[in-house]
């Protein structure tokens, strides 16, 4: 058996400590690259989608069986953004990773990972139409098929959030009206809310397909809010026609695309 000179240990057992160590660690940083790499794929989607201007909006991607999301650094421009910037928090809201401080908006992704199973991402835009209805205080209502196909309703507006509310923990408290709203909902069917004077917040099974209910969202926004121009009665679509375009694309009997 040879030994440490230095350690007086197994020179075979320490060598199979430190690959194991050097081992654990390479595993805790790929899972962290992974979803850091999604993260950040999904954060430049939202330019190229047209859903922000300026250093507005930001995604998470998380790792719900690790407790860890990642999520874009605070008011870092798109065009220079890396991969490597994404910041790691924990669903407590420490710092995992990440010399950058992650976007305002954190409290927030960490409040809607908490409350909704099943979600692993979510997105925060400022986009225009959506906006709009935001400001305005309205709901998105379901007017027709496009809407239909990704939202099982109108999309909710949260109330106005309190003063007490806005001067606490204002993060946190957006978080909290936006789980208050859904009380009597269900966030797999209707994966989008508008938070009043405020703007959109939605959230999927991963990076892309939260930026694309996104921009679905965007896209029903704007076509509710002209067909609204055009007659301000335009009755909702018919219950009917609703199940049909959501659930053949998410019921349990979907048959829509491609298995």
């Amino acid at each position: 058996m040879r030994r440490d000179p230095e350690f007086g240990t197994d020179i075979n057992q320490t060598t199979f400590r430190i690959t194991r160590i050097q081992s654990i660690r390479a595993v805790t940083m790929s899972s962290y690259r992974e979803i850091k790499e999604e993260c950040y794929e999904a954060n430049l989607l939202l330019p190229e989608h047209k859903l922000i201007d300026l250093t507005f909006g930001n995604v998470s991607v998380a790792d719900p069986a690790r407790g860890v999301f990642a999520i874009k650094p605070s008011g870092v421009d798109y065009s220079v953004l890396q991969s490597n910037d994404m910041v790691v928090v924990d669903f407590e809201g420490r710092l995992v990773e990440g010399s950058l401080r992650p976007s305002s908006d954190t409290p927030t992704h960490r409040r809607l990972f908490q409350a909704f199973q099943g979600i692993r991402a979510v997105v925060h835009t400022h986009s225009r139409n959506a906006v709009a209805f935001a400001q305005a205080g309205r709901e998105i209502p379901c007017l027709g098929t496009t809407h239909a196909d990704y939202f099982y309703g109108s999309v909710p507006v949260t109330r106005l959030m309190t003063a007490q509310e806005i001067e606490s923990a204002y993060e946190w408290e957006t978080g909290n009206v936006i789980v208050e709203r859904f009380k009597d909902l269900d966030p797999t069917q209707i994966c989008a809310v508008l938070v009043q004077s405020h703007g959109p917040f939605a959230w999927g099974p991963s990076g892309r397909k939260a930026v694309e209910n996104a921009l679905a969202l965007e896209v029903i926004a704007e076509m509710a809010l002209k067909a609204l121009q055009l007659n301000p009665n335009a009755p909702p679509i018919p219950q009917a026609l609703l199940d049909k375009h959501f659930l053949r694309k998410h019921g349990a009997a979907a048959y829509y695309g491609q298995a």
